[in-house]
């Protein structure tokens, strides 16, 4: 395991991550990592400037930083019937048969792949809302994806932003 870490470091696999420190700015770690804020912000998935002590973020420039994808496992939820054509966080109306989620923190209309832990299912949705907030979710998921993937209740999932 040892050596195959080492060869993924020495290959470039590997990002550069920075741990945020108490008072840390995204300006001041970006500056001293050669970053724009920008870059900073669309390496890690951000959309706010706000951060917190602990929160590893990815700092590698390069080829390197980019090939890495944003990935997170956590439990999935869906929403459906009571939301059904009410507008979601981005404007739209949102439908429980389109294959679309919510995530706290992920840009609108960036597409990513959730695939169920327990059946390796996965199905490809649009972010185009906002949630869920707090408690232990990492994404609801439109009540068509949550089907796709056999996950009609609190499921663990990977979610993997998609290269585009």
């Amino acid at each position: 395991m040892r050596a195959l870490v080492l060869a993924l470091f020495l290959s470039g696999a590997l990002a550069q991550t920075y741990t945020v420190q108490k008072g840390d700015t995204l300006y001041r770690i970006a500056k001293a990592h050669g970053l724009s804020v920008a870059e900073l912000k669309r390496f890690n998935g951000l959309t706010s400037d706000l951060i917190h002590p602990g929160q590893v973020l990815r700092v590698g420039k390069g080829e390197a930083s980019r090939r890495v994808p944003f990935a997170q496992e956590g439990l999935a939820v869906w929403y459906g019937p009571g939301f059904h054509g009410r507008r979601t966080a981005s404007g739209e109306r949102y439908d429980m048969h389109a294959l679309t989620a919510a995530h706290p923190s992920l840009p609108f209309d960036t597409r990513v792949r959730v695939t169920n832990l327990r059946n390796g299912r996965s199905v490809v949705v649009r972010i185009n809302d906002r949630g869920p907030f707090g408690g232990r979710y990492i994404i609801d998921l439109s009540y068509a994806a949550a089907k796709a993937i056999g996950a009609l209740s609190a499921t663990r999932v990977r979610v993997e932003v998609l290269e585009e």
